[in-house]
């Protein structure tokens, strides 16, 4: 059984795309490209359920046509529509590069202060040039800036991340 800490968030399926079992497919993270994955997994009714990939195209920078293994009519494809998408953590691993801000979505932010974990990472607001992280905490919800400056450590095995937090930033 695929457990939800062990994969991470991609994107979601769109509406079908002609008539062989294409799928709209708006990702957040190219990562399927980038690392050679065979398969991406489904959200299917709350159970995660993994799809070979026959093959897929992009239409532009958010959006491929995306056609899976035994997915072969409009009807079937239908059925999927809605459906969010997820990566397997330990194939993101291979890749060389650093992490997606889709990947760190779960991953707990340590204060290296106090070696205290301070929460874990909602959301990642890259909508402008400074980067926040929505970190959901015991007292409710922080927002951080993501720059280097303040990250120290990046473990992606533990699945943390170890910032210099500025004095007073979390009783904001």
């Amino acid at each position: 059984m695929i457990k939800q800490e062990d994969v991470y968030r991609i994107g979601r399926l769109g509406k079908p795309h002609g008539v062989r079992g294409e799928l709209s497919f708006q990702f957040e993270d190219d990562i399927f490209d980038r690392v050679d994955a065979d398969y991406l997994i489904l959200d299917i009714d709350g159970i995660l359920v993994p799809f070979f990939i026959e093959e897929y195209r992009f239409r532009s920078n958010e959006i491929c046509l995306l056609k899976l293994c035994d997915i072969d009519t409009e009807e079937r494809a239908r059925e999927l529509t809605g459906c969010d998408v997820f990566f397997p953590r330990a194939l993101a691993q291979e890749e060389d590069g650093g992490a997606s801000w889709a990947e760190i979505i779960g991953f707990k932010v340590i204060d290296e202060a106090t070696g205290n974990t301070v929460g874990t990472i909602q959301a990642v607001d890259d909508s402008t040039i400074n980067v926040l992280f929505t970190i959901a905490t015991p007292q409710g919800e922080v927002l951080l800036p993501a720059s280097d400056d303040l990250i120290c450590a990046f473990d992606r095995q533990a699945q943390t991340i170890t910032m210099t937090i500025p004095d007073g930033l979390l009783s904001l």
